[in-house]
């Protein structure tokens, strides 16, 4: 076993692997891409004056904020640095550098000019992030303790996760309650249980769920996880109108609530929507009416029957089609027939699930050679049922010459017979 592996540790909440090198110190280094809501820096090694001294610096599990850099010195990304914060100070990694800065700032919505940014007051030191991390190994106990004492308050709230600041002075409570919360005597016992400043912080079950992280039913991480900033409300209309199941059980995440990717491709939906024309009625033809049984709103194809209710015989009509067909309703005409309508050529959407199939790769030519071999068998016995043909026939030619032979003697014995006789 390596004892590397054994000494390492890997922070995924944080975004970085903490271990000690071989004079016992303390190592900590930035993992790219192991944190959650994580940004990738499209623009490396580009430098741009007005957003020099801006830095996207990350704490725990999601929280995270832009900084400016204060101390003078030089800052890179992974740096591990001391910033500023409401009482003492935090400990953070940077993440971001450079102009992809100013553009989380404007996805943000976040003013340079009017916007107060806390400050970086200088790189962590080693005693730094000793201390860190004795204030991160508190944590997972804290919140175990913590849990404990508001059941027996009896208090009707859940707390979700525990972060210590980078000081160990404080500690921000993540806790989760359908209503309001009393907590004047639960602060006061975890004064006293945990001697730090308490930080109550109310979270939703969306924002717990991105804090805690996990994979979707879809096989991927937790959209909430990996890039969601803001939570939009989410509707069951958002189902309806893409025809899905109103079904609980389908439709809520692992949080409990509808799912974020409703609203993905609800605008499609509702643009295509735009383009389908509303029956109050069926629509008249010459052989009798038609009604609506179903849409497929992302083709814009209207299927109809001739009997109310029924699916048994569908006939496609485009919508456009229906636009018409409506528009000479009203003025009173009737088209001759929906069986004579050809059916909308619509592009198909294709799939490459066949391509990459699990067979591909396997080996033929134990199948080509079985061919081959049945083909031989076949061939050798069509070859033996000729030559079985062959051989009777020469055998039956030979008996037919024998016999005529015979024959041809017989009568010439017979006819040298008669002539002695004469």
């Amino acid at each position: 076993m390596d004892l590397d592996n054994e000494t390492r540790q890997f922070d995924c909440s944080r975004g970085c692997v903490v271990e000690r090198n071989d004079d016992g110190e303390l190592e900590c280094t930035y993992r790219q891409g192991c944190c959650k809501q994580e940004v990738y820096n499209w623009l490396p090694g580009v430098r741009q004056e007005q957003f020099k001294d801006y830095f996207e610096v990350r704490f725990k599990n999601t929280r995270k904020g832009i900084y400016v850099n204060a101390s003078g010195q030089s800052i890179k990304t992974g740096d591990l640095v001391i910033v500023e914060a409401a009482n003492g100070h935090d400990l953070g990694i940077v993440t971001l550098e450079g102009p992809i800065v100013a553009r989380q700032m404007a996805c943000r919505k976040i003013d340079v000019n009017t916007a107060e940014f806390k400050k970086i007051y200088r790189k962590a030191k080693m005693f730094d992030i000793e201390k860190w991390q004795e204030a991160i190994a508190r944590e997972h106990e804290t919140m175990i303790r913590a849990r404990q004492i508001a059941a027996e308050l009896n208090l009707e709230m859940k707390i979700g996760d525990v972060e210590f600041q980078g000081d160990g002075t404080k500690a921000i409570f993540y806790y989760i309650a359908d209503g309001r919360v009393d907590f004047r005597q639960l602060i006061k016992v975890f004064a006293e249980e945990f001697r730090i400043r308490i930080e109550m912080k109310q979270i939703g079950a969306r924002q717990e769920a991105g804090l805690i992280g996990g994979l979707g039913v879809c096989g991927r991480e937790l959209c909430c996880s990996n890039y969601i900033n803001s939570f939009q409300s989410i509707t069951t209309s958002a189902a309806r109108c893409q025809d899905l199941s109103l079904n609980p059980q389908k439709l809520a995440g692992q949080c409990g609530k509808l799912k974020c990717c409703l609203n993905y491709e609800t605008a499609t939906y509702m643009d295509a929507q735009s383009r389908i024309p509303k029956l109050n009625g069926p629509l008249e033809f010459q052989d009798g009416q038609a009604w609506l049984m179903k849409t497929d709103i992302l083709r814009e194809v209207m299927y109809f029957s001739y009997e109310q209710g029924s699916f048994a015989n569908l006939y496609p009509i485009a919508a456009a089609e229906v636009r018409e067909v409506l528009a000479m309703n009203r003025n009173g005409e009737k088209p001759e027939s929906l069986k004579s309508e050809p059916e909308p050529s619509m592009p198909e959407f294709i799939s490459a699930v066949g391509d990459d199939s699990i067979t591909r790769f396997d080996d033929t030519r134990k199948k080509r050679r079985s061919g081959n071999q049945k083909k031989n068998r076949n061939s050798q016995n069509r070859n033996t049922a000729r030559g079985g043909d062959r051989r009777d026939g020469k055998r039956d030619g030979r008996g037919r010459d024998n016999r005529n032979n015979g024959d041809r003697n017989s009568n010439a014995d017979n006819r040298n017979n008669g002539g002695g006789e004469a």
